[in-house]
C-alpha cells in the first residue's frame, strides 16, 4: 500500500480569515508601512515587528508580508539578474524544495502570494521534514512538461541533504523525467543555498538571498502557475 496521503501542503484553517478581503485591505496599508521602513534601511524583520504590533498581525500575516516585500534596491538587483526568456538549449541550476513546495502549495489551493520581484511564495515551513504527498506528483510532472516545452538541455536539481526524504524526491524527479530529451542530475547536498549562490549559470529559485547573490536567475514556479492558469489563485498583498 503507497504511504502516499492525499494532503493540503501548506493549508492553515485560519487563513482563510487571515487573508480574508477585510484582512487584505489592512495588509496592504501594512506592506505600505514595511516598504517605507525597508527603504530607509531597516531590517524587513524589524520593520515588520513594528508594524506587525501596531496592526496586531498574526505571525502568519507577518511572514505573508516579509515574503512579499523587497526594498527598492533589492528589485533593482533581481530585475537585472532576471532571465526573461530561456535560451534554447540552456542549462537550469534548480533549487528543488522551493521549487517543488511552491507548486505542491499551489495544487492544495493553499495561499501563494505574488511578490513585488514578480516571484511566487508561500508560507509553507521546511523546518527540516519533509514528506511525499498526492500533490508531488502533479508539482513534478508540471516541472517536467515545462521543461520540455522549453527544450532546455539539462536540469540539475538540488536538494538539501539534511531535509527527510530528500533521496525520495530526487528518485521521484529522475523517474518522472526519464521520458524527456533534456538530461536530469539530482545532487542531494548540504547548504544547497550557498551552492546556488555560487553557480556560474541560470538559478531556478525564489529564495531572497540567492536572487540577490546569484548570477542569473528564471523565475520557473510563476511561469508555471502562468501555464496553468493558477496565477489568479495568487494573494496580492501590496
Amino acid at each position: 500500500m503507497s504511504d502516499i496521503k492525499t494532503v493540503a501542503r501548506g493549508y492553515v484553517p485560519e487563513d482563510e480569515k487571515f487573508f480574508s478581503e477585510e484582512a487584505l485591505k489592512i495588509l496592504r496599508t501594512a506592506s505600505r508601512d514595511i516598504k517605507y521602513l525597508v527603504d530607509q534601511g531597516y531590517p524587513i524583520k524589524n520593520a515588520s515587528v513594528f508594524v506587525g504590533n501596531h496592526y496586531t498581525l498574526s505571525e502568519r500575516q507577518r511572514l505573508a508580508l516579509v515574503r512579499s516585500i523587497s526594498s527598492d534596491i533589492q528589485l533593482e538587483v533581481r530585475k537585472q539578474k532576471e532571465i526573461s526568456v530561456l535560451p534554447e538549449g540552456a542549462v537550469l541550476f534548480i533549487d528543488g524544495f522551493n521549487t517543488v513546495i511552491t507548486l505542491e502549495v499551489a495544487f492544495s489551493g493553499s495561499p501563494v502570494f505574488e511578490c513585488m520581484d514578480g516571484t511566487v511564495r508561500d508560507l509553507a515551513g521546511l523546518r527540516g521534514t519533509y514528506r511525499l504527498i498526492d500533490k508531488t506528483d502533479l508539482a513534478v510532472n508540471a516541472i517536467g512538461e515545462f521543461l520540455s516545452e522549453s527544450r532546455i538541455k539539462k536540469a540539475v536539481f538540488y536538494l538539501d541533504s539534511p531535509v527527510s526524504n530528500s533521496g525520495r524526491l530526487g528518485k521521484k524527479i529522475k523517474e518522472t523525467f526519464e521520458k524527456y530529451s533534456f538530461e536530469t542530475e539530482v545532487i542531494i547536498m548540504n547548504e544547497v543555498d550557498y551552492a546556488l549562490k555560487q553557480i556560474n549559470g541560470i538559478v531556478v529559485s525564489s529564495d531572497a538571498i540567492i536572487l540577490d547573490n546569484c548570477m542569473n536567475w528564471y523565475n520557473m514556479s510563476r511561469k508555471i502557475l502562468e501555464k496553468e492558469d493558477m496565477m489568479k489563485n495568487a494573494y496580492n498583498i501590496f
